[in-house]
């Protein structure tokens, strides 16, 4: 009988374990490999000769955005303005990043009291002066609207923006970390989060992973801030509001998937594993649900509610069937996926990951995955030196 006493799984992570910088090297990061619940130790640039033969990665390739803006307001006070879910002129990121002249996203605040009036902010982009005006609309939600059809929503960010380490990282964020976190093939600008188990991949990891014939492709979910999150509920934890996160899937993703379900999926990074997760239960809906809408929703607990489940190749056939009728190459929405102990996997065999911090989702997500070998697996990297969350080291789990 499995438990949702958030208690059981919890474990005590002393904050000089938190890694602050990363390393000088990406793929140097210690590498724990789980496997026939056996735990060794690695150096991460070692994984293509560690993973199985017939592996078949998946990547998100996200691009985190400079998603915290400060203002100054003329008494002195500052008022931080973080981005977190794109509103209009669309929910999808990537469109309202290209918007011209107005956009509004629902926000954290800081300083909100002071926040009364518009922020205007004068800025030079190219040789051309902007106007931009901030006007909080209500609760969480910011307008930002500019005087200058030429320039995007993306190129005033870029300009004034600055990237968003993650709380537990006690320092500001440095001109190396505009480099460092981001992955070496981040592509698609809308997460405010690094995935960051790919993090320590590089190009020389991925040029091995070729030459040993393990495939890969890349997917997109854009990470929220609602990871960093902590679970509050602790005696059911499935009570936990999850933050939906926006994402984005090809017709050759689903291909992909399809054509290696009798090898090791491995997702890379548990956003990795929320996506292909996802997208089988997107198709399951289809069949149980007679669903027609290409928008992608994966509720919370949908995985729970659904009593027979078809099988994966089904679920896979059932979405292409869907594109196939609309004519469309790529698929997009919004998933919830709540994976926790009690959970069955679908379609992913192995998972690479970073250490996460106690008390959140992914805890659970990795406990669901190995079982309460989980709890092995953090005291050996407690006891052996490995650096926790985002700039920390990583795990390689095949269970």
């Amino acid at each position: 009988m499995e438990s949702f006493n958030l208690q059981d799984y919890i474990y005590d992570l002393p904050t000089h374990k938190i890694a602050q910088q990363p390393l000088a090297k990406r793929d140097d990061a210690k590498l724990l490999v789980y496997q026939h619940e056996a735990i060794k130790d690695y150096i991460f640039h070692q994984i293509p000769d560690l993973l199985p033969a017939d592996s078949f990665l998946f990547f998100n390739n996200t691009k985190v955005i400079p998603a915290r803006l400060f203002f100054t307001k003329p008494t002195g006070a500052t008022i931080e303005i973080f981005l977190l879910e794109a509103k209009e002129p669309s929910n999808i990121v990537a469109i309202t990043m290209e918007a011209k002249n107005q956009c509004v996203w629902e926000c954290m605040i800081g300083n909100k009291k002071r926040f009364k009036e518009p922020l205007l902010q004068e800025l030079k982009i190219e040789n051309q002066t902007i106007h931009l005006q901030v006007t909080l609309l209500h609760e969480n939600e910011v307008e930002f609207t500019w005087d200058n059809d030429a320039v995007s929503f993306a190129e005033i960010l870029h300009h004034l923006g600055k990237l968003p380490l993650p709380p537990y990282i006690k320092r500001e964020a440095q001109e190396a970390d505009e480099e460092r976190y981001q992955t070496v093939f981040a592509e698609k600008e809308g997460a405010v989060a690094a995935p960051t188990a790919s993090l320590h991949f590089t190009e020389e990891v991925l040029d091995k992973l070729q030459v040993k014939g393990i495939l890969y492709d890349f997917l997109t979910l854009h990470v929220g801030a609602g990871t960093f999150q902590p679970v509050k509920e602790t005696d059911d934890f499935r009570n936990h509001t999850m933050h939906a996160e926006q994402i984005v899937v090809s017709r050759k993703n689903i291909e992909n998937i399809l054509q290696n379900l009798d090898k090791t999926i491995v997702a890379v990074g548990t956003t990795g594993m929320r996506t292909l997760e996802s997208i089988y239960w997107f198709g399951a809906k289809i069949v149980a649900q007679n669903i027609t809408d290409t928008t992608i929703r994966v509720e919370k607990l949908l995985p729970y509610s659904i009593s027979s489940p078809v099988s994966p190749k089904e679920a896979l056939e059932a979405i292409l069937d869907l594109m196939q009728k609309n004519h469309l190459e790529e698929l997009r929405g919004q998933t919830e996926i709540f994976i926790f102990p009690s959970y069955t996997f679908k379609i992913c065999k192995g998972l690479i990951t970073n250490f996460h911090m106690p008390e959140t989702t992914l805890i659970l997500l990795v406990a669901s995955f190995i079982g309460q070998d989980w709890r092995t697996v953090y005291e050996h990297a407690l006891a052996n030196e490995y650096r926790f969350l985002s700039y920390g080291d990583s795990s390689l789990l095949l269970p």
